[in-house]
């Protein structure tokens, strides 16, 4: 099974801290976040990934080159200055995946552990979704779980995600969002979801990194 990080985004809400390096190059814990990735990856036997590629990508290719010093196998999907968001990204690095991969946002930091997506059984045209608790940023949430009577309650999208590839049939290259998608296929049922309860930070601004960082700091020495 192969996995693709999205590491392509252009990082607007983190500046100044990306105007010379990609958000998923920046420190937590003393590592690129984009490392912990990888890491988890290895740990639960993926070692083919994807990553994408488009501003300053060249620094991410650059630390990681294949992959072989870090114990995986790393190929680039290199997009246009900009991107191709979410959506319009995976559909690009196609070419490079299997017929069922993880997909993960390379801005992200968790401990959610990657290996319990491979072993589900995602069926053609589908996907499965890891939802979180809405973080203050987010307090409407994104979606509701797809088991839950209480259709009412939604929660955050955790950027943490399984895809058939026949989840994006007959969509072409292009800027497209998946958020439009996924509410498609849910409302076809062909979307499964999990709500998981541990880690997760979207790190979105300087302040919520900082405070990332802080707070591992601070568990580290209790």
């Amino acid at each position: 099974m192969k996995a693709m990080i999205l590491a392509a985004g252009r990082g607007q809400r983190m500046m100044p801290l990306t105007a010379h390096i990609p958000k998923p190059m920046l420190e937590v814990a003393g590592q690129p976040l984009i490392l912990h990735h990888i890491i988890k990856l290895r740990e639960a036997g993926i070692h083919d990934i994807v990553i994408n590629l488009a501003w300053q990508g060249e620094k991410i290719q650059h630390y990681f080159a294949d992959g072989r010093d870090f114990g995986v196998n790393i190929v680039y999907s290199q997009e246009p200055q900009g991107g191709l968001e979410t959506a319009g990204g995976i559909i690009n690095a196609l070419p490079l995946l299997g017929e069922r991969f993880i997909v993960i946002n390379g801005d992200i930091y968790t401990d959610y552990e990657p290996i319990s997506l491979t072993q589900l059984h995602v069926q053609s045209a589908a996907a499965h979704i890891v939802l979180v608790e809405n973080p203050a940023h987010n307090p409407g949430g994104d979606f509701a779980l797809s088991h839950s009577h209480a259709q009412s309650q939604l929660y955050t999208f955790s950027g943490i995600s399984c895809f058939h590839r026949e989840f994006f049939a007959d969509l072409t290259v292009q800027r497209l969002p998946l958020g439009p998608l996924l509410r498609e296929k849910i409302n076809n049922k062909q979307v499964s979801t999990e709500l998981y309860l541990g880690q997760w930070d979207d790190i979105g601004t300087p302040q919520r990194l900082q405070q990332l960082n802080q707070r591992l700091a601070d568990n580290h020495l209790t």
